[in-house]
């Protein structure tokens, strides 16, 4: 079992500096900005835009519901995983710390699983279930979600089985407040 474990992470560990690798100065830059949670409030404050327009009063019930699966998935990977299985970021690995391209400072101790990645999918999950009825492009936030965890590899701070678990995570949590809640039968009742 050990074993398969060591290859494991081996494998994930030469996967990383795989993608890690492939930096240039210019796209050192865009993942830097990328990887800033800050540069997507505009994109929030749009979405947010976009369920109250299709949505009206009720809208603040769907933008709840995300809010309580992005808890969900963050309470989960930085509450419980980061603790428990204390594996370091690339950056802080005695093995490989040495190989990385960091670009934006290397951040907590630990990394498995990956905060941005659980965030960024429960956010996604949670628009695309709630609002696939009116808001047909909005399949199209997983793509900001994949480039928003990808950046998290590029600048050297998790393991690409970090952003895995991470993406898992966030579809979990999403998935979980979705059914829990049912969502859309209280939006019909207060509509």
């Amino acid at each position: 079992m050990t074993e398969a474990i060591d290859n494991l992470i081996t494998g994930d560990q030469n996967l990383f500096l795989w993608f890690n690798g492939l930096h240039t100065p210019f796209f050192d830059t865009v993942m830097y900005w990328v990887t800033n949670k800050y540069t997507w409030i505009p994109m929030y404050l749009f979405l947010l835009y976009q369920i109250v327009r299709n949505y009206g009063k009720t809208g603040w019930i769907y933008f709840v519901a995300m809010i309580f699966a992005v808890l969900l998935a963050d309470y989960i990977t930085s509450g419980l995983m980061k603790p428990f299985f204390a594996r370091p970021r690339p950056c802080h690995d005695p093995v490989i710390g040495h190989l990385v391209h960091n670009v934006a400072g290397c951040g907590g101790k630990f990394g498995f699983a990956s905060s941005h990645a659980s965030t960024s999918f429960a956010v996604a999950t949670s628009l695309w279930l709630l609002t696939r009825d009116r808001i047909k492009w909005m399949k199209w936030i997983f793509l900001w979600s994949v480039l928003y965890s990808y950046s998290r590899v590029y600048v050297g701070v998790h393991y690409t089985g970090d952003i895995l678990v991470g993406a898992l995570v966030g579809v979990l949590a999403a998935l979980i407040i979705y059914k829990t809640l049912k969502i859309n039968k209280i939006a019909k009742i207060i509509a």
